[in-house]
Parts: C-alpha cells; structure tokens; sequence
C-alpha cells in the first residue's frame, strides 16, 4: 500500500481546478476519479481520436461523471490554439496533467510525423498555454520507452537515454526536454513521470494485456514474439494514479520519476497468469522479434518513494485476476 499521508498531502486541493489532457482515455479516466474524490474539480481535454473506438473513451467519460463532483469536458485537438485557450484560459486550471499523446511503438513506426506533431509539439503548446494563463504546474506524463536499449537494469533517472529504438521514444524524449526548459526558463512546477507498462481496468484495446486476454477468451492464437523471454515493469493503474496524483499536489520542481512496479516478468509468464485467471489455455502463434521492441523494461522507484511517498502495492499475480473480472463484466454488459 501507498504511504498513509495521502490525506495530509491532499490538504488545500478540495475547490482547486485541475485540467487533465488526454482525461477520457485509460489513465487519465481514473486520475479524474482520484481528484474528484479529493473534491477537486476537474477538466477533462480529449479529442475522442479514433486511435481505438472512441466510444470506449466516451463511456469512461460517462463513469467519471457517475463518480459525483465537478467534471468539466472540452472537446478537440490541443494541437490547435483555440481548443487550448478554451480549456486553459477559460477553465482558468491551478495544475494541468499533461497526459494526452499519440501512444505505442508500432504505429509510431507507420506515422513518425504523426507522433512528432502530438507528443513533441502538443506538449509544447500546453506549456506554453499553461505559462500564458499563469499555470504554475503541468505534470507531464512519459514512457519507460524513452530508455530504449539499455544495459543497465534497473532503469534510474539518471541513466543515459540515447538509444531509443521508435519514434514515439523520441517524440516522448522531445516532450520531456521540453518539460525541463519551461521549468528553467520559467520557474514552472514540471515533474515528468516515465510510465511502465500501465495495465488495468480500461486499459486499451491494443495493449498486450488487454488484447491477449480477449484472444484466449475466444480461442483465438495469440501472437507471442521472440522467445518468449521479454520483461517487463507491468503496473497496476492504481498505483499509477497514486503516483500523478501526489506529483500534481505536491512541489517538485522539476523531476524526472520512474513509476514502475520495479519487477519484472517475462511474456511467457505474463500469458500464463491469463490463462489462470481465464480458465483457459492460450493457443500460441510464435513469431519473430517486432522492430522497436526492447528486451527488457524494469524501473527503479527509489525515486518516487523520495519525491511522492510511492509504493507499489499490486503485484502482476494480483493484478491480472482483477483485470480479468474487469474483462469479463464488460463482456456481460456487451
């Protein structure tokens, strides 16, 4: 479990205004709820993209609004003036949770441009809309990606990032330099989370979690690439939200967090735990190794216990079952 100061720390915040971009998808949703618990009122900024069905963000949307409290929604893309001035200037936010990105490695392949223009520009214009209108704080959201490949495990904030292997590595790398010149130049509040293979309740369509849960549920093959051998720092939302939360209420500065669960499991077991959680087995299609892919993902979070009192709090064997329940009552409801 998290420290016990969450409370303490959260003192101050009930009637504040925080803005999240990107606030219908799969983090973003549950950070909402986790404020509007705390009593803040919240903005949500999303262009409901059809990266995936759009009507998945809209029924998050629709259970943060079942949540209570004050929820605000700007539609459109932030990439464009008047959509940010609307939802920065006119919702008037004492933090923004800069969460909205082109996400995964594959498309970023086909789309380079694409993911350049969200990632690095976007976040650009948040911090710049964020400076016009006096925003003292953005907490941008990040990648374990940005590692890319590297040697030397666990993975610190420190380390030496100069071999991403896609570009929406680098377009994330751009956005965090980006981060740390307004915090420079403009003594700005800008802690930058780097997140490690975030899974969970709503998690999308194309992650692997979600995807291959679906496959062995229909009895479908499931592609498993390489040998099976690949790590990663797979997180539970929850602890995620724990972590941008403590980092938006509370002074930063600037910083650099990992937030993983600072294990790791390789895919081979990861599809075994579905299989246990399901009752099934999964029928394997063995594939070659995908370009942008790493071997490993594994954070150190000495980090963010320091900075925000983190401490992850569900293990993968716990994690993929209550997914898995998730899975199956979103089924039921069709």
């Amino acid at each position: 479990m998290q420290d016990e100061d969450r409370g303490a720390s959260a003192e101050g915040w009930a009637g504040r205004r925080v803005l999240i971009t990107g606030g219908a998808g799969f983090i973003g949703s549950h950070t909402a709820e986790a404020l509007l618990d705390l009593g803040v009122q919240v903005g949500i900024l999303d262009d409901f993209n059809d990266y995936y069905d759009p009507a998945i963000k809209r029924a998050n949307i629709e259970a943060v609004k079942a949540r209570g409290g004050h929820l605000f929604l700007f539609e459109g893309d932030l990439c464009e003036a008047a959509v940010l001035d609307q939802a920065v200037g006119g919702f008037e936010p004492d933090a923004i949770i800069h969460l909205a990105a082109r996400a995964g490695v594959r498309p970023s392949i086909q789309e380079p441009a694409l993911y350049a223009r969200v990632n690095a520009e976007g976040t650009t214009l948040v911090l710049e809309a964020a400076r016009k209108a006096g925003v003292g704080k953005v907490v941008i959201g990040s990648t374990s990606s940005i590692y890319g490949i590297n040697s030397e495990v666990p993975f610190r904030e420190d380390a030496a990032v100069l071999r991403q292997v896609s570009p929406y590595a680098a377009s994330k790398l751009a956005a965090e330099g980006m981060g740390h010149v307004y915090h420079h130049l403009y003594g700005m509040d800008i802690p930058v989370l780097r997140f490690f293979t975030v899974y969970g309740p709503r998690q999308r369509p194309d992650m692997a979690i979600h995807r291959f849960t679906k496959l062995i549920d229909e009895g479908r093959p499931v592609p498993m690439f390489g040998d099976g051998e690949s790590r990663r720092d797979y997180t539970y939302v929850s602890d995620i939200v724990y972590g941008v939360v403590q980092a938006t209420i509370r002074p930063i500065g600037h910083a650099i967090i990992n937030l993983g669960e600072s294990t790791t499991v390789s895919l081979r077991t990861m599809i075994q735990l579905i299989e246990k959680a399901l009752g099934k087995p999964a029928k394997l299609e063995r594939l070659g190794d995908q370009p942008g892919d790493v071997p490993i993902t594994f954070a150190d979070v000495q980090r963010a216990k320091d900075l925000l009192g983190y401490h992850p709090g569900v293990m993968i064997e716990e994690g993929i079952p209550r997914f898995v329940e998730w899975y199956r009552a979103m089924k039921a409801r069709g």
